[in-house]
């Protein structure tokens, strides 16, 4: 039997699943070894496009070659880009983001995501999202500034407008203390404030 309970990237899909349809333009921040770009770029379809980002040109190289292994590079924009600046590559409204923060595996855990470039990177992402759109986070906090992320993100995503926005957070009360948690923005329709 599948424990769904502990896949939150399962989780977090099945959320996306139902917000993205083909055409729409979507977000991989953290495109690591591409597996979420992949999961993207398979909802958008031929007509959509999946802009993703990394700071680190191996999870690109990761990324490219798995998108090209299924066919679906095309629908692909990488950025060797930090995500905190992604408006100088990005103005299209789009439907969906996605971000892992923290370090790619098995590579240095002295390159991970910092917490002003994250923030960055969410204010941007709001300024495009469109109404109904979604953004997943999966927060990482068990490396070196893991915990002082994930506590600017939240202190960020806490003060968003109730009426205009959804925030959701989810995560383990019997696993360890600095275990991986989600958080979901969903910018609510009918509210144009």
């Amino acid at each position: 039997m599948n424990n769904r309970l502990q896949d939150i990237q399962g989780f977090l899909r099945t959320m996306l699943r139902a917000s993205i349809q083909a055409g729409d333009i979507a977000l991989d921040l953290t495109a690591g070894r591409g597996r979420d770009t992949l999961f993207l770029a398979q909802l958008v379809g031929a007509e959509g496009r999946v802009h993703a980002f990394d700071v680190q040109e191996v999870a690109l190289q990761e990324t490219q070659r798995l998108l090209k292994e299924q066919q679906m590079a095309e629908r692909v924009c990488l950025y060797h880009w930090d995500h905190g600046r992604l408006l100088e590559k990005v103005q299209d409204p789009v439907q969906a983001a996605m971000f892992n923060l923290g370090y790619l595996p098995g590579h240095s855990q002295k390159i991970t995501t910092q917490a002003a470039s994250t923030l960055a990177a969410l204010e941007a992402v709001l300024q495009l999202l469109r109404q109904g759109g979604v953004i997943a986070l999966t927060v990482y906090r068990g490396h070196p500034g893991g915990l002082e992320e994930a506590a600017a993100v939240e202190e960020f995503l806490s003060c968003l407008p109730r009426r205009k926005y959804s925030v959701l957070r989810g995560e383990y009360i019997n696993q360890l203390p600095n275990a991986p948690y989600w958080i979901l923005v969903q910018k609510n329709k009918g509210d144009t404030e």
